[in-house]
């Protein structure tokens, strides 16, 4: 079975944190790399490879959310047996939620904490329009819309046959989920949004129903994509929320 994370060479101790970062639609890994060197040093990025893309380019890319979470679940345990939390942004933030549940329902604990970015609650998602895949024009059409690809990939027939596909499948993974009540989780659930994005703000604090601790809500100045203009502050935030546990062993439990 291929590893979701990318590899950590020469790993001497667990971290006091690590966390687990998980892309959104049509991404690799690789957007999460530079986080590695702008945290501090007591927190691990654990960027989670899809399968599809990256160093599991070879795997058929999935089309079933739950699932796909199960599987990750799987993967990832090991990474879980200290104090994890999860990030996800707009596709990985649902993902990053089902994987909550997919950990929880193994045994195999909780995240400290749920941070979903640019992404709707479970609850309140608008995707019903991806249930069918969509052809190459709608999907450029929807890339053109999310502002999240760079023009000149729209001129590269090569980079776009890579490319589609793997889209294809993710915009599946989002059109064909479908929302399960369960008991709420319990870590606090840390949800960040963009002013100019087209997710309205009561479909980002409706993520407050899926947690027993607390919910908050941020917004930065940008659109769907957001985190690429202000990754400095973004990280910053995920480091203040999650505390240093070695200096700080109630920061977590304080926020519940």
């Amino acid at each position: 079975m291929t590893s979701a994370t990318t590899p950590a060479s020469g790993r001497a101790a667990a971290p006091a944190m690590r966390l687990l970062c998980l892309p959104y639609s049509g991404a690799s890994a690789m957007i999460y790399a530079r986080w590695k060197r702008l945290v501090p040093s007591w927190l691990e990025v654990v960027p989670v490879e899809l399968p599809g893309r990256g160093r599991r380019m070879d795997e058929p890319p999935r089309t079933d959310l739950t699932a796909l979470a199960v599987e990750l679940a799987d993967e990832l345990a090991p990474e879980t047996r200290g104090p994890f939390a999860l990030f996800g942004h707009s596709l990985g933030g649902l993902l990053a939620f089902e994987l909550a549940h997919a950990l929880r329902g193994r045994g195999l604990g909780e995240p400290r904490m749920l941070f979903a970015s640019a992404a709707a609650a479970p609850s309140r998602r608008e995707d019903g329009r991806w249930a069918e895949p969509l052809d190459d024009d709608g999907l450029i059409a929807e890339m053109r819309r999310l502002s999240g690809t760079a023009e000149e990939v729209f001129g590269n027939r090569d980079l776009l046959e890579m490319a589609l596909p793997v889209l294809r499948a993710d915009f599946l993974l989002c059109g064909r989920y479908a929302y399960r009540r369960r008991p709420p989780l319990d870590c606090p659930i840390r949800v960040f949004g963009g002013m100019q994005d087209d997710i309205a703000a009561d479909r980002l604090r409706a993520w407050s129903a899926e947690t027993r601790g607390e919910s908050t809500l941020e917004m930065f100045d940008g659109d769907h994509f957001f985190l690429r203009a202000h990754e400095r502050p973004l990280l910053d935030r995920l480091a203040e929320w999650l505390g240093r546990p070695a200096d700080r062993p109630d920061a977590i439990a304080a926020t519940a």
